[in-house]
C-alpha cells in the first residue's frame, strides 16, 4: 500500500491560499528564466492539512511509543524545553546583533559552559559543534594541534577499540590520522596486552567509548588512560554514553583529555530526523588554548548595580572556527533547561534509573536471548538475535517483527563484534509497565521463531510499507515520487 501524493489528490479549481496584492513594483522576468509548464497540485487548505497530518501519524516518534534504539538514547523530550526555547528573547534574536542586545543569550551559553564543566570535570568547553560526530572531529583536530605544537609530527596513529562507536574511525580518517583497531578482552574491556603493544612513538591517542557499545563500563579504564599517557598519547572520550554516568563519575577525573557531549542523547534535546543536534566538546587544562574560537567569556565584570558584560574570547592556540556562530542555539536552550530542572541530584537519578531500567529489562529476556558478555550492564545491553537451533532466523527478522507489535526495533548488527547483535537501550524515562510489555513481546517473538519462522521472515505485516530492500533503496535512488499519467 502506498500513500497518495498531493498530485493524485489534486482537483482542478481547488485553491488553498490567496496571495495578497504586491506592494512593490512588478518586474518582468526574462523569458529564459520562466518555465512554460510547471504543474502544481490544486488542493484546498483542508486537503493539505489532512494529508500531512495523516503522514505525520505514520511516523514513529518517541512521543508515540517506546524507542529502544541502543547507542542513540531516544529518551523523552520534556515539553518545558520547547517552551523555553521559544521564549521571544531567545527565538527572535539574531547572532549578528550587537552583543549588548543579546546578553541573555550569551549569559545562558556562558552558564551552560560552566554547568558542563562541573558535570564532566573539564575546565574548558566549546559549544560550537553541530552534532556528536562534529564534536569528535573537533576533538581529534585539537589532539592533532596539540602534538603539532610540540613539534611531534610523527604522532599520527589513533587507536580505536572494536567496541567503540562507528564514527570514531571515520573521524580519525577525516582528520588525516592512521587508524589502528584494538580488540576487546573476554569481559568486553579494552585488551590491555594489545593496547600496550600498539603504544609506540607514533601514537597520537586513543578514542575510548566508555561505557562502550556493549553497554559495559571498562573495568580497567584508569589503567588504559595511564598506558596511553605514558606513551605520549592523548585519550579521547566518546561522550555519547554519558547518560549512564551523570553525577556518578566525571570523565575528566578519570584522566580523559578531550570529550564530546551529545546534548540530544544525555540532555534530552530532540534526536533524529537529521538534526539539528549539538555536540559541545570539553578539554583538560593542557588543551584549553586549542579550543575553537570564539569562547563565551565575561569581558567586563559586573557590580551590585550592573550585570557582567558577556562577549567572546579567542584562545591563544585555537584550531579556528568550526561552525557558524555558536552552534545550534535552540538546542543549547533546551539542554540548559533540562539541566536546571533536574539539578545535581536529579541528574544522578537520571543515570541511576537508566542503569536500573537496562538491567531490569535484561533480566526479563536473558534466559531467552543469548548474552555474549555476561556482566551487569550500564544504560544499554547487547544480546544475540538468533538461536542455533532455529534455522535461518536473524536479528533483522526479530526487529521487523517487533514493528507488528508497535515497538520501534532496537539497533541491529552493531557492535560488529557480536553476531546478530540487538542493541537495546530502554533509557530512564520508560515505566516498568512499558518495559514489561516489551520484554513479553521479545519472549513471544522468540517462541514464534521456533513455531512459525516464516512469520518472522515476512514481517512486518501491519505497517503501511512492508519489508524494503534497503540496499537497493540506497543504491537505486528514485528522486521523483510522482509522474503524471502517460509519461
Amino acid at each position: 500500500m502506498t500513500e497518495p501524493t498531493l498530485f493524485e489528490l489534486s482537483a482542478a479549481g481547488r485553491k488553498g491560499v490567496n496571495y495578497p496584492d504586491s506592494d512593490v513594483p512588478l518586474t518582468n522576468l526574462p523569458a529564459n528564466l520562466l518555465r512554460k509548464d510547471l504543474p502544481m497540485p490544486e488542493l484546498s487548505e483542508l486537503d493539505v492539512v489532512r494529508h500531512f497530518t495523516h503522514l505525520s501519524r505514520l511516523n514513529y516518534s518517541i512521543d508515540g511509543g517506546f524507542y529502544p534504539l541502543g547507542s542513540c538514547t531516544m529518551k523523552y523530550n520534556p515539553k518545558i524545553n520547547e517552551v523555553t526555547s521559544r521564549l521571544s528573547g531567545f527565538a527572535n534574536t539574531h547572532p549578528l546583533q550587537p552583543i549588548e542586545t543579546v546578553q541573555g543569550n550569551l549569559a545562558l551559553m556562558y552558564q551552560l559552559q560552566d554547568l558542563l564543566k562541573e558535570i564532566s570535570g573539564f575546565p574548558g568547553i566549546t559549544l560550537q559543534p553541530a552534532a556528536g560526530a562534529h564534536g569528535e572531529f573537533v576533538g581529534v583536530l585539537i589532539m592533532r594541534a596539540y602534538h603539532a605544537s610540540r613539534n611531534d609530527a610523527k604522532r599520527v596513529k589513533i587507536l580505536i577499540p572494536d567496541s567503540a562507536h562507528g564514527t570514531n574511525p571515520a573521524t580519525s580518517s577525516m582528520v588525516g590520522m592512521e587508524v589502528a583497531p584494538i580488540p576487546s578482552d573476554a569481559r568486553g574491556n579494552v585488551d590491555l596486552v594489545a593496547l600496550k603493544a600498539a603504544c609506540d612513538d607514533t601514537l597520537a591517542g586513543l578514542m575510548l567509548t566508555n561505557p562502550n557499545t556493549l553497554g559495559l563500563f571498562d573495568e580497567n579504564v584508569l589503567e588504559v588512560v595511564r598506558i596511553v599517557h605514558e606513551a605520549g598519547g592523548l585519550v579521547y572520550g566518546d561522550g555519547a554514553n554519558l547518560n549512564a554516568l551523570l553525577g556518578i563519575v566525571r570523565p575528566g577525573d578519570l584522566g580523559i583529555d578531550v570529550m564530546h557531549f551529545n546534548l540530544h542523547k544525555t540532555f534530552s534535546t530532540p534526536h533524529g530526523g537529521g538534526g539539528p543536534g549539538s555536540g559541545p566538546v570539553g578539554v583538560a587544562a593542557h588543551l584549553v588554548d586549542f579550543l575553537p574560537a570564539p569562547i563565551i567569556e565575561i569581558i567586563e565584570p559586573g557590580s551590585e548595580e550592573m550585570a557582567p558584560l558577556y562577549g567572546f574570547k579567542t584562545p591563544s592556540k585555537t584550531i579556528g572556527r568550526i561552525k557558524s556562530f555558536q552552534g545550534h542555539f535552540g538546542m543549547l536552550v533546551r539542554a540548559y533547561t533540562y539541566i536546571l530542572m533536574h539539578g545535581p541530584d536529579g541528574l544522578r537519578k537520571v543515570s541511576e534509573y537508566a542503569v536500573l531500567n537496562a538491567n531490569y529489562l535484561l533480566s526479563k529476556i536473558r534466559s531467552t536471548y543469548h548474552l555474549p558478555y555476561d556482566r551487569v550492564c550500564m544504560h544499554e545491553f547487547v544480546v544475540e538475535g538468533f538461536w542455533p537451533d532455529v534455522h535461518d532466523v536473524h536479528a533483522l527478522d526479530v526487529a521487523k517483527r517487533l514493528m507488528d507489535y508497535n515497538f520501534h526495533p532496537p539497533t541491529n548488527y552493531f557492535p560488529l563484534i557480536v553476531k546478530e547483535a540487538l542493541m537495546i537501550e530502554p533509557t530512564e524515562t520508560e515505566s516498568k509497565q512499558t518495559l514489561d510489555e516489551f520484554a513479553d513481546v521479545m519472549v513471544k517473538i522468540a517462541r514464534e521463531a521456533r513455531e512459525d519462522p516464516q512469520l518472522l521472515k515476512e514481517a512486518p505485516h501491519n505497517t503501511p510499507v512492508g519489508r524494503l530492500d534497503e540496499v537497493k533503496a540506497a543504491r537505486d535512488l528514485v528522486l521523483c515520487c510522482w509522474v503524471p499519467e502517460g509519461e
